[in-house]
């Protein structure tokens, strides 16, 4: 198997209380003040829009179509024990439209597929939960 990159996101972000973030296309563009829980929130963003994506393979893989689009409310709580900081994600997974033992399939395949959830396993409790 050869490698392939298919899509590189560049930001440039700047602490403090003028603290900014803004991706090189200038699609993203937020001024973040610190301390701000932006962070959580884009992470909680990016992971819910690519795990779509891989709810979208894993059906298209097993012939499922899709009625509708699938939706994610994602939440990332940013945690302190003793001094050390760590995460904690649900992500509330809805696919409408088809039967719920085939939605459930669905997104556990894609939490197997989705290159955050790869990157998180193991590192972070993560509950996934089908609404």
């Amino acid at each position: 198997m050869t490698e392939k990159l298919l899509f590189s996101g560049k930001t440039h972000n700047k602490g403090g209380r003028d603290g900014f973030t803004r991706s090189s296309d200038g699609e993203l563009n937020l001024q973040l003040s610190q301390p701000h829980p932006a962070a959580e929130r884009l992470f909680g963003a990016a992971w819910s829009a690519c795990f779509i994506g891989a709810i979208e393979l894993a059906a298209s893989q097993r012939k499922v179509k899709l009625p509708v689009d699938p939706e994610i409310d994602t939440e990332i709580d940013l945690n302190v024990d003793g001094g050390s900081f760590f995460l904690r994600a649900r992500l509330n997974v809805s696919v409408p439209g088809i039967e719920r033992d085939v939605a459930e399939e669905l997104m556990h395949a894609a939490h197997e597929i989705c290159p955050y959830s790869k990157a998180t396993r193991g590192n972070i409790d993560v509950s996934l939960t089908l609404v």
